[in-house]
């Protein structure tokens, strides 16, 4: 994988959500979805396109890649600027990625003006956002600490002082803790384990990995 750097965390998607609000009679319903490559997205906006046959527009925008590589937003109608590039700017002020969002329209009879489209659309999409589970997807990586059972409790009790849960715990002839921690944390929390076992801890990186952090 190479260097991993905590600027390589990203924002995610545990699960989707909607939202919905009313303007001047119109009804903006925001869905949101987690959506990995450019055909998700595309089948996503399609789906909404379908479920919502009816409703004047179907206004898109989705950001693909850990690092944003990919971005689009349509209109879908709407004048131009009002609907998918603010939509668009609510999800990348977000720092999510992998997302989708689809904001449907159905016209109250009331002509909103740009400035009320852009701020209808933009309300919508951060509705729906506060509906949605999120966790931060860390680069890290595994690593295996072996003690001898005379310093299990100390490891057991500094875990337990900074919220560390072990992947795994594996009692024989000595004992094993596998811990998936941040990269950014590797070389402090090494100084802290041989400092609490007076140097008889032994540390090995078993790999660089990915993890989620709920938020």
């Amino acid at each position: 994988m190479g260097d991993m750097t905590a600027t390589d965390n990203y924002r995610i998607l545990l699960s989707g959500g909607e939202g919905e609000i009313v303007e001047k009679k119109s009804r903006f319903i925001s869905t949101i979805r987690k959506c990995e490559t450019e055909e998700e997205a595309v089948a996503f906006i399609e789906e909404m396109k379908k479920k919502y046959w009816d409703a004047r527009h179907n206004c898109s925008a989705f950001i693909i890649g850990s690092r944003g590589e990919l971005t689009r937003c349509s209109d879908d109608g709407e004048p131009s600027g009002t609907a998918g590039r603010p939509m668009l700017e609510v999800l990348t002020g977000s720092g999510i990625r992998n997302i989708a969002v689809v904001v449907t329209r159905y016209f109250g009879g009331t002509l909103l003006g740009t400035g009320g489209l852009v701020r209808a659309y933009t309300q919508a999409v951060k509705e729906g956002l506060d509906h949605c589970e999120t966790g931060i997807m860390r680069k890290g990586c595994e690593l295996e600490v072996t003690t001898d059972y005379n310093d299990v409790g100390k490891l057991q009790y500094y875990f337990g002082q900074q919220g560390i849960v072990p992947a795994e715990s594996i009692y024989a002839e000595n004992v094993k803790f596998i811990l998936l921690v941040p990269v950014e944390n590797e070389d402090s929390l090494r100084k802290n384990l041989t400092e609490t076992t007076c140097g008889k801890v032994k540390i090995e990186k078993l790999k660089e990995t990915y993890f989620i952090d709920k938020e």
